[in-house]
C-alpha cells in the first residue's frame, strides 16, 4: 500500500480557503496537484500570471486544432477515419455522415462513446432503436453491433475505451442522483421502427479488432432481437439533461462535472451554470498543473468564457507538465464580474496516460495558439 506524504502548511501570505479570497497583494492563485484534482494539492499566490510568458520553444505547449477542417471527404466507415488524439487506453475521432449506413458495425476493441455535435440520426442496434439529436451522449459498449440513418447531416466525435468499459463516476457526498438520475439515461427500444428494419437481405458487419477491419457477411439482417433483459444496454444521455453541481461560494474543480468514466481517463460536461457570486470567490477556471493527466476540450456551443477567439468544433490540448488557466481577457473579466452566467458547452476529456497528436489533427492546428496568454504591453500616452 502507498500513502501521499501529507502535512498541511502554509507560509507567507496566503488565503485560507483555496480559491477564494486571496491576498491583497497577489491576485492570481496557482493549483498544483496530483491525481486529477483527488490527490495533494498546494495552493501558490503570484503577483504575476502563471501563464505569462513571453516566449515558448519545444514540444510541451498548449494546443489548438479545428476540427471543422477533419473530414469532409471522410469514408462512410467509422473505422475508416483516423485517430486524431490517441494513447493506448483512450482514441479519439471525427466522423461526418451523410448517407444511412447500409452495413452494421462492431467494435471489438473497446466501449465508444459518441457525441452528437450536429445532426440527428436514427440508431439501430443489437438493443433496439433510439432517435438522436445534437447534445447526445450514447455509450455503445463493447461488440454491439449498430448502424445510424441520418435524419440530416451528422457530426461525430467518437472516443473509444480501448479496451475497457464507460462506467457512471461515484457522486459521494452528493448522492446518486446529482448532476444526472440515472433514471434519465434512455435506451433503445424494440419499436414498430426496429421491426420495419428486419429483413431477409444480405447484411455485411465490419468489426474492429486490434485497429484492423474484418468484414462477415451475414444472408439476414442480424439485428433481429424480438426482446431483451439484462443490465447491459446502449444508454444515451443529452448534455440538456446534466444538472452542475454549483457554488456561489467557490469555484469546482472540473472533476466536480464528470460524466462519465474509464480506468485510464475520465469525460467531463461543461454546461450552462450561474457564476460564483460571492465577492471574494474565484469566478474563472483558476491556474493550476495538472501535472498527471492530458487535457483536451471540445468545444461543442455557446460562448466559452475562459479562452478567446474559440468556435464551436475547435478542440484545445493542454498536455500535462505545465501551468494553464484562463485567457488574459477573461481572467480580467472575471474579476468584474462582468458576466453572471455562463453559456457554454464543451466536452472535456482527461487522460492518465499521454496522447499523441495524429497526422490529421495536425493539419488543422493554429500554431499561433501558446501566443494567446501573452498580455499585450501598454500603449504609451
Amino acid at each position: 500500500m502507498r500513502k501521499w506524504v501529507s502535512f498541511p502548511l502554509k507560509e507567507g501570505d496566503v488565503s485560507r480557503q483555496a480559491h477564494a479570497d486571496f491576498p491583497e497583494q497577489a491576485i492570481y492563485e496557482r493549483e498544483v496537484g496530483r491525481s486529477g484534482f483527488f490527490g495533494p494539492a498546494t495552493h501558490l499566490h503570484h503577483t504575476h500570471a502563471p501563464t505569462g510568458w513571453s516566449d515558448w520553444q519545444g514540444p510541451l505547449r498548449p494546443r489548438l486544432f479545428n476540427f471543422n477542417n477533419i473530414g469532409e471527404d471522410q469514408a462512410n466507415s467509422p473505422w475508416a477515419v483516423p485517430d486524431l488524439l490517441h494513447n493506448a487506453h483512450c482514441k479519439m475521432r471525427t466522423w461526418r455522415l451523410t448517407a444511412p449506413m447500409d452495413y452494421l458495425v462492431r467494435n471489438a476493441d473497446g466501449d465508444d462513446l459518441l457525441f452528437i455535435h450536429e445532426g440527428s440520426a436514427e440508431l439501430y442496434c443489437d438493443y433496439g432503436h433510439l432517435t438522436l439529436r445534437d447534445g447526445d451522449y450514447v455509450v455503445i459498449p463493447r461488440s454491439t453491433m449498430w448502424r445510424l440513418v441520418p435524419n440530416e447531416p451528422l457530426f461525430v466525435l467518437m472516443i473509444e475505451a480501448t479496451n475497457d468499459s464507460y462506467q457512471l463516476p461515484e457522486k459521494g457526498l452528493v448522492g446518486n442522483h446529482a448532476i444526472f438520475d440515472a433514471a434519465m439515461l434512455d435506451t433503445p427500444k424494440i419499436d414498430d421502427a426496429f421491426k420495419a428494419q428486419y429483413s431477409e437481405n444480405e447484411t455485411k458487419v465490419q468489426i474492429k479488432r486490434h485497429n484492423k477491419v474484418s468484414t462477415v457477411t451475414f444472408p439476414f439482417n442480424p439485428l433481429d432481437a424480438i426482446g431483451w433483459h439484462g443490465d447491459l444496454s446502449v444508454v444515451r444521455i443529452n448534455w440538456r439533461d446534466i444538472r452542475p453541481l454549483m457554488s456561489h461560494r467557490y469555484h469546482l474543480p472540473p472533476s466536480a462535472h464528470t460524466t462519465f468514466v474509464a480506468q485510464r481517463f475520465v469525460v467531463c460536461t461543461f454546461v450552462p451554470r450561474p457564476i460564483e457570486s460571492d465577492p471574494g470567490a474565484l469566478k474563472v477556471p483558476f491556474y493550476h498543473n495538472n501535472d498527471d493527466y492530458d487535457e483536451v476540450l471540445f468545444y461543442h456551443a455557446g460562448d466559452f468564457f475562459s479562452r478567446d477567439n474559440i468556435e464551436r468544433g475547435m478542440v484545445t490540448f493542454h498536455p500535462a507538465g505545465f501551468t494553464h488557466g484562463p485567457h488574459p481577457k477573461a481572467f480580467q473579466s472575471g474579476r468584474e464580474y462582468r458576466k453572471k452566467f455562463t453559456d457554454e458547452v464543451a466536452v472535456m476529456i482527461d487522460t492518465r496516460d499521454s496522447l499523441e497528436v495524429g497526422a490529421a489533427a495536425e493539419t488543422t492546428e493554429n500554431p499561433d495558439y501558446v501566443n494567446s496568454w501573452k498580455i499585450k504591453p501598454a500603449t504609451a500616452v
